[in-house]
């Protein structure tokens, strides 16, 4: 994707990755770490501001700091690196709350075209997996980067 981020610093596997957030309530630090589920081969993202005494992820911190967008699109950098790696895997994402869920949902709608190119993309509904339509408030969603 082609668009402005963040600098991303990630871990020697790339299952983490770190950047700062900047905007009018100043620079804060994000977390964006890839974790091993039950489900074998498929991998949790999870995204949140980055607990500076503890240094672990809160992924129910509010920090409104603005540029959302620029935010989200270092997000999904962090997928295409993680997934560039681990090219076989599958990546979970679910949002901490319903509305963060709706968000990402937005984001994926606001960037299918590009997004669909390199990954398969689906969202669960009623607990059912299908392909990823736009307008669907989904409860999950599950992407795998498409063959090369």
């Amino acid at each position: 994707m082609k668009r402005p981020t963040y600098e991303l610093k990630s871990s020697d596997n790339f299952s983490t990755f770190e950047f700062i957030s900047e905007g009018p309530k100043g620079k804060i630090p994000k977390l964006i770490q890839f974790s091993t589920t039950n489900y074998k081969g498929v991998f949790n993202l999870a995204f949140g501001d980055k607990n500076e005494e503890t240094g672990y992820l809160d992924n129910t911190a509010i920090s409104n700091n603005g540029g959302s967008e620029k935010v989200l699109i270092t997000v999904v950098r962090g997928v295409y690196a993680f997934t560039a790696k681990n090219p076989e895997v599958w990546v979970y994402a679910c949002g901490s709350t319903k509305s963060r869920t709706r968000l990402y949902r937005m984001g994926i709608s606001k960037f299918w075209e590009e997004a669909s190119e390199d990954f398969e993309i689906y969202g669960q509904l009623n607990d059912e997996w299908e392909n990823f339509r736009n307008n669907i408030d989904y409860d999950a969603f599950l992407v795998k980067r498409r063959n090369t």
